[in-house]
């Protein structure tokens, strides 16, 4: 396994290799192929250049450059190449150490990217516009498989797995995976949105945990008037792909929606989900959350319910490892449930996860499609789980011995996502309809506009966005 750690100056090598693709020399000496969609020569003069900066910046690039020419072009060896971000890549060695034993002939270059996915999404689709990606599998979050197949960069996996075999996933990680009867998508750790609370603290006042969102506010209430805790309920409101993802759920819970991707019919100006951003305002106007929430990704919120700042936390499932570290104050106190909802609607869990899909361009397809299915099987998942607590893509490893035993939560955390799981809207223009609901519940939640109006205005923007009429 190769692992290369800095991020921009390795990208800056990479365009080069992109622009070598329209260069013959480059192109023998870095063994890519001659691109599919040639860019225009001048654009390709600016990148190589920012390339060459880029080298200049990378001490390693002397050498890795001779390497590259010393290279026998016939080697029986396959490379490939897979962009992951911080601290993934690492935590990935074990299993792709396994891959190389199993596969010799095969080499996996893992490019460690940045820590935010959406520069890692930036990057990739960056590669594809200019016209030769040099990245063989693609280390995607659910939320990228629509836009990414649409532009047609993915190669249909349909024909890859069973109805059999894709019966042991989850059904929310397959799903998340499908495009217009597509496959673009081999599951390999799945995510889902929860509530976490101090099991501790509501014992003691002898509160149950909330089950609607009038529990929450209550239970947040009480203990802050005891004076056992700051601040009630902690959630992810700065404006990033994290939001989106967090009100999807409130947005369940109230039984509104965002876009039925059947029929694109949008849903952000119906009462339901008007209701949806008020609870979130008066989280904060009334102190159950605090006033910097609006600044908040899963960071901050699990820095805070971790050192005993809060009684409640919407996070995934990451969050019970770091809560029971040998060194964290709330360890062995902390308890999980659903995210709560209203009296008579259902619970939401925002389907998250990750898994690979494959570069339809890429020179070495069998090889990437081995890997793909590799790192799909229920063995190599469970190693990974076993090392790092990620909640994996099979339904076995619920009910697996070890697993449970390591992990006592694990098969909760599966019941959770497997009960209430919620799709983001797969659309193809997923990206831009995100930013837009970001940009309005943004607008609502700092009082710049009411939730009725930020709420019309984010309906009316999308409406035009998919040229769909107001219903």
């Amino acid at each position: 396994m190769q692992i290369q750690n800095d991020w921009l100056t390795n990208w800056f090598g990479q365009l080069v290799q992109v622009a070598g693709g329209q260069i013959g020399k480059l192109m023998g000496i870095f063994g890519l192929r001659r691109s599919r969609q040639s860019p225009p020569w001048g654009l390709m003069a600016v990148m190589l250049t920012l390339g060459l900066l880029g080298a200049i910046a990378w001490p390693g690039f002397t050498g890795q450059f001779e390497e590259n020419i010393a290279a026998n072009p016939s080697s029986e060896t396959v490379e490939l190449n897979l962009l992951m971000h911080v601290p993934e890549a690492e935590q990935w060695s074990g299993i792709v150490e396994s891959f190389e034993r199993e596969n010799p002939n095969i080499k996996l270059n893992v490019i460690e990217g940045p820590s935010a996915t959406n520069l890692i999404e930036d990057l990739h689709t960056s590669a594809f516009i200019l016209g030769d990606s040099p990245y063989d599998l693609i280390y995607l979050d659910i939320a990228w498989v629509p836009k990414f197949a649409a532009a047609g960069w993915l190669m249909d996996l349909s024909k890859e797995l069973t109805e059999e075999e894709l019966d042991s996933f989850l059904p929310g990680d397959v799903d998340g995976g499908r495009y217009k009867g597509g496959l673009y998508r081999m599951p390999f750790r799945t995510d889902m949105g929860m509530l976490y609370y101090r099991k501790d603290l509501l014992e003691e006042l002898n509160i149950d945990p909330p089950a609607t969102f009038a529990d929450l506010m209550s239970a947040s209430k009480q203990l802050q008037e005891a004076g056992k805790t700051e601040w009630g309920y902690l959630w992810q409101g700065k404006q990033y792909e994290g939001l989106a993802a967090m009100v999807v759920e409130i947005f369940e819970g109230f039984g509104g929606f965002w876009v039925d991707p059947t029929t694109n019919v949008v849903g952000l100006d119906q009462p339901e989900a008007i209701a949806a951003v008020d609870f979130l305002v008066s989280a904060i106007d009334e102190g159950i959350s605090p006033p910097g929430t609006t600044t908040y990704t899963e960071t901050e919120t699990l820095r805070f319910f971790r050192n005993g700042s809060a009684a409640f936390l919407r996070n995934w499932p990451y969050v019970w490892a770091e809560a029971n570290k040998p060194d964290s104050p709330i360890r062995g106190k902390v308890g999980i449930v659903p995210m709560v909802h209203e009296p008579g609607q259902s619970s939401g869990a925002c389907q998250g996860g990750w898994g690979l899909g494959i570069n339809r361009f890429s020179d070495h397809p069998e090889e990437a499609i081995a890997a793909a299915k590799f790192f799909a099987r229920e063995d190599i998942q469970k190693q990974f789980v076993m090392e790092h607590s990620y909640v994996a893509s099979r339904k076995s490893l619920a009910d697996d011995p070890d697993v449970t035993a390591k992990y006592p939560q694990y098969s909760q955390l599966v019941e959770i996502l497997d009960s209430s799981p919620v799709l983001r809207p797969p659309i193809a223009q997923y990206a831009q309809a995100s930013d837009i609901l970001q940009r309005y519940l943004t607008a609502a939640l700092t009082k710049s506009m009411t939730p009725e109006a930020a709420m019309t205005a984010a309906a009316r923007e999308t409406r035009s966005l998919l040229g769909t009429e107001e219903t």
